[in-house]
């Protein structure tokens, strides 16, 4: 009988009898690429599930990973959740308050590591949680258990039939428990099922174009998008590759060829600005054409007529080829996530001839709530519902979701669950947002104050204000960073506080105008940021400041009645000078790799 896959695990089998390959998921390290077949990979999952029952794991209990992108991710993946284990990935920056957290309240019995850095950054934390936590590592390191132990002791274990194991699993049973951080900053267990990810996949790989070949995958797998997107890959026979750093992928791209990959904006953005930057440097009718090209691109749309069709045609043979190239000259399609795509940006792709389909969703949706695609899609909108999902704007403009794609809850959480989701079983996604014609989605506005960088990755900027207030120097400060590369902060310094700083170091006080500008006081505050910082994630750390001369109140406007900071009105005051701010952090970048 053929296989149909109503559980994550059900891709191997799937994969075996439908697509068999030599190279199934490939990781790169110092340059190499070590390469999976399907049959390999299954059979390694296979002995590894069964190292860990022999170990005494079973249905229920938490094993985590803690790793980059590497095909020994997916095969402890594969090998906790074929006997129900809940699978608990860890980013690997993760700060060590959080994982000490993660630990604790998944209740994690193993522990997978990827090498010698985090082997010593958590074997502490574990010992202090859980003297009998059993940690395995995927790179050979000292004084440490490899994880072919538990490989070598399944393969030689006999009685233990995995098939019934399977077949206890069944589609509402847990897959994953995935920690993100909530408004207050406590990281909260989101549990999603195979059915979660598997109808995700399912409906998700209907809008994808079909003949793919390979994928080039760099999105860390420990967040919910790259992992829904490497499941989707196998489901569709796709062969995967990790790019072996963020730091490699132009050449990984070159290796590779890649008919597809997903990203964040971010991403984008540096391909077009590098691109840019060699447009630039053309002379003479070749500058021309370029520059011809790319404004004919920013024209696009779905439904352009036959005249612009033509000179598109003449624009992609002359300029895009290129632009392909750059990208390893295959690009069918590029899934785009985790931030907001500049609308821009996005039919200048799409008139390249490497379409961009933006997608949204949450941790909790499994991710995916709408897509952009080839039959489906409009600028500037999140693209309309997959299907199965269910979307309605509440009459605060609160985006609900409703459908398969909903978590089963929050782990130990009922509360916050049932604050999540309502009795209707709508899901609250605390973002803003339209229906645009009635079905493409439109996100404006974040509901609650933690925003997303452009590197998709989440900030609770109130932690790290509450943080940085600490300091006897720093009167009021905002943490703002919302689609940007990085955090940063817009500080009202204590100017008391500032002036005996000042009479101590011999530093002549003048006006509060000059000082925020007098270099040591700026090394000064930029010291106290630095220390308020060493707790947070490397994403999280505010990175530029700048230093303000208005005091903030509640007749300025800057606090409500209650003394929280009214932030909208806060960015809009001072918008010329963040602007300001991020522009000379890049200037200053681009100056420093000239």
């Amino acid at each position: 009988m053929p296989v149909t896959v109503t559980r994550v695990f059900d891709l191997l089998k799937y994969n075996l009898e439908k697509f068999p390959k030599d190279e199934f998921i490939s990781g790169k390290s110092n340059g190499v690429w070590k390469k999976y077949s399907t049959q390999q990979f299954s059979t390694t999952a296979d002995n590894l599930s069964k190292g860990l029952l022999q170990l005494g794991m079973g249905k229920g209990d938490r094993i985590a990973v803690m790793s980059h992108n590497r095909p020994e991710w997916n095969i402890a993946d594969f090998a906790v959740n074929q006997f129900g284990g809940y699978h608990v990935p860890l980013y690997p920056t993760l700060a060590e308050h959080d994982i000490k957290f993660i630990l604790e309240n998944a209740g994690v019995s193993v522990l997978f590591v990827e090498d010698e850095t985090l082997f010593k950054k958590v074997k502490p934390i574990g010992e202090a949680v859980n003297p009998d936590l059993k940690i395995y590592t995927f790179n050979e390191v000292p004084g440490a258990n490899h994880w072919s132990l538990l490989i070598d002791a399944g393969a030689k274990s006999e009685g233990i039939e995995l098939e019934t194991y399977r077949a206890a699993v069944t589609p509402d049973d847990v897959l994953t428990l995935i920690y993100t951080s909530g408004t207050t900053g406590t990281p909260k267990g989101v549990m999603l099922t195979h059915n979660n990810l598997v109808q995700n996949f399912i409906n998700s790989a209907v809008v994808v174009p079909q003949g793919l070949e390979n994928a080039l995958s760099f999105l860390p797998l420990s967040h919910i998008f790259e992992r829904m997107i490497v499941y989707l890959y196998l489901y569709m026979g796709v062969a995967v590759y990790y790019a072996e750093s963020m730091d490699t992928i132009v050449a990984d791209i070159q290796s590779v060829k890649p008919n597809a990959f997903s990203t964040v904006p971010r991403l984008l953005e540096k391909v077009y600005d590098k691109i840019m930057e060699k447009g630039k440097a053309l002379t003479g009718i070749k500058k021309g054409i370029f520059f011809w090209s790319v404004a004919l691109a920013e024209q696009y749309d779905m439904k352009s007529g036959w005249f612009y069709n033509f000179k598109l045609g003449i624009a992609r043979k002359l300029v895009f080829k290129k632009w392909q190239e750059a990208l390893g000259g295959n690009i069918v399609v590029i899934v785009s996530g985790g931030a907001a795509l500049n609308p821009r940006l996005a039919r200048i792709f799409w008139a390249a001839g490497m379409p961009v389909f933006e997608g949204y969703g949450l941790t909790e949706t499994s991710p995916v709530i709408t897509v952009n695609h080839f039959d489906n899609a409009m600028f500037g909108t999140v693209g309309p519902v997959i299907d199965g999902v269910e979307v309605k704007i509440a009459a605060d403009g609160e985006v609900l979701t409703r459908g398969h794609n909903v978590m089963k809850g929050y782990y130990k959480r009922e509360d916050l669950t049932a604050e999540a989701i309502d009795k209707d079983g709508w899901f609250h996604t605390e973002d803003i947002g339209e229906l645009v014609n009635g079905k493409f989605l439109k996100i404006t506005d974040r509901k609650k104050e933690i925003f997303k960088t452009a590197g998709g990755k989440y900030v609770a900027p109130q932690m790290l204000e509450n943080k940085y207030k600490e300091s006897v120097l720093i009167d009021h400060i905002m943490v703002l960073g919302e689609n940007r590369k990085f955090p940063s902060a817009l500080i009202v310094p204590n100017f008391e506080a500032l002036k005996s700083w000042c009479t101590k170091k011999g530093i002549t006080y003048t006006t509060d105008h000059e000082m925020v500008q007098n270099t040591q006081v700026l090394e000064k505050y930029n010291q106290e940021i630095v220390n308020g910082s060493k707790d947070f994630g490397k994403w999280e750390q505010v990175k530029r400041f700048v230093l303000l001369t208005k005091a903030w109140s509640i007749e300025g406007g800057e606090f409500t009645p209650k003394l929280s900071l009214k932030r909208k009105i806060i960015l809009e005051k001072n918008k010329e000078l963040i602007e300001k701010m991020y522009k000379d952090a890049a200037d200053y970048k681009s100056e420093k790799h000239e």
